[in-house]
């Protein structure tokens, strides 16, 4: 398991967060401002410095349902609300985009490139905040630093954590069983065709060596895909052609999205206890500590986003979801962890609070209400 996983892992599932909410926001007409209101703030909440100096700490990936709980964090950065069905949806196809992404890759360091395609396409939705753009821009730089040097083989055991990660998910996905991309169980298709890895060669020749190592003889076969060699490498630089299309914004022509449950996918989070409990804990405390919950301020009011076509649809989603499969928010009681709250203290007495949040009776009775309060 590689510790480079998590800022990767986040990263990809946050852009295509972005994406799909950008396209439910203007499929439900949200007027202009609220919209851009809502994607400025969840983007300034993911990129914070804070946030993003705890994500790039080599760190193991910690469960599905503790990932799932900063998003949930996340979506709610602003005014809109999403009610548990909705979540659930917008936290399927968030998944299920980024595990296609992986599979697809070309090479194992072109998961770089996908991250470079979401955050190019995030750099777009903010391109009249400048204030916004430079929190990316820093995190872009931060990527490069941690990522442009690591060898091919550390990219491979980065791609393998992120497979074991995702194997278990096989919920299928509108958009891409109409392009026959996924089959009905869920699994994904892979193509034959196409172009081949950078640097290498188009199968189809065989070359036999002596024990000098000079080439004695060649042989030709024919394969079964039609492969072509690329015209060039994708960028790696802050500003550049990625080539690599995975990871752009398959939700810029409007298509309605439905997920459906796969009966392979029953297994989503172990039912055993997990033994890093602890240390998940202390990684949520950590994390969390770095996510600012906007409220609604005086004549602002906040409005609920829809991830179904209509209300009766989530109403029967949220009703036949099976019970394995449902992300339940975790509470973590952190009244008798004096040592976590000084942490959480401390990394949250270090950011800008944009306005002041009244108290609350709950404060103190876990670290999600914890945050709330705050």
């Amino acid at each position: 398991m590689s510790a480079r996983t998590l800022p990767l892992l986040f990263l990809n599932l946050g852009g295509e967060m972005l994406y799909i909410l950008d396209q439910r926001l203007r499929a439900q007409s949200i007027p202009g401002e609220k919209a851009r209101k809502v994607m400025n703030d969840i983007i300034t909440t993911m990129f914070n410095k804070k946030f993003m100096e705890e994500l790039f700490k080599p760190q193991d990936l910690y469960s599905k349902k503790a990932l799932r709980t900063v998003y949930d964090r996340l979506a709610h950065a602003s005014i809109m609300r999403l009610n548990q069905a909705s979540m659930d949806k917008l936290y399927d196809l968030m998944t299920m985009a980024f595990k296609y992404q992986v599979l697809l890759c070309p090479r194992p360091r072109d998961i770089l490139l996908v991250t470079f395609n979401h955050l190019d396409a995030i750099k777009d939705f903010i391109s009249d905040a400048p204030g916004i753009l430079n929190q990316v821009d820093e995190t872009f730089r931060r990527l490069m630093e941690t990522y442009n040097c690591l060898s091919d083989g550390e990219f491979q055991l980065i791609r393998q954590t992120l497979l074991i990660f995702f194997q278990d998910m096989h919920i299928r996905v509108s958009i891409f069983l109409k392009d026959k991309v996924q089959n009905s169980n869920g699994r994904f298709v892979l193509p034959i065709s196409g172009p081949v890895p950078w640097g290498t060669e188009v199968p189809g020749l065989i070359r036999i060596f002596n024990h000098k190592g000079v080439e004695v003889k060649r042989a030709e076969f024919t394969t079964a895909g039609n492969y072509v060699t690329p015209q060039r490498e994708g960028s790696f630089e802050l500003y550049g052609d990625r080539v690599l299309k995975l990871g752009t914004n398959m939700y810029s022509v409007t298509r309605p999205v439905e997920t459906h449950m796969s009966g392979s996918s029953k297994n989503l989070e172990n039912i055993a206890p997990n033994p890093l409990a602890k240390e998940e804990l202390n990684f949520l405390a950590r994390l969390l500590g770095g996510l600012d919950i906007q409220k609604p301020a005086g004549g602002e009011t906040g409005f609920r986003l829809n991830l179904f076509t209509t209300d009766e649809e989530e109403e029967h989603a949220a009703q036949t979801r099976p019970e394995e499969l449902s992300y339940k928010v975790i509470n973590i009681e952190a009244t008798q962890e004096p040592g976590r709250r000084a942490e959480l203290s401390r990394i949250l007495g270090e950011m800008e609070v944009a306005e002041p949040r009244p108290d609350s009776a709950e404060k103190g009775e876990d670290l999600l209400a914890l945050m709330d309060g705050l």
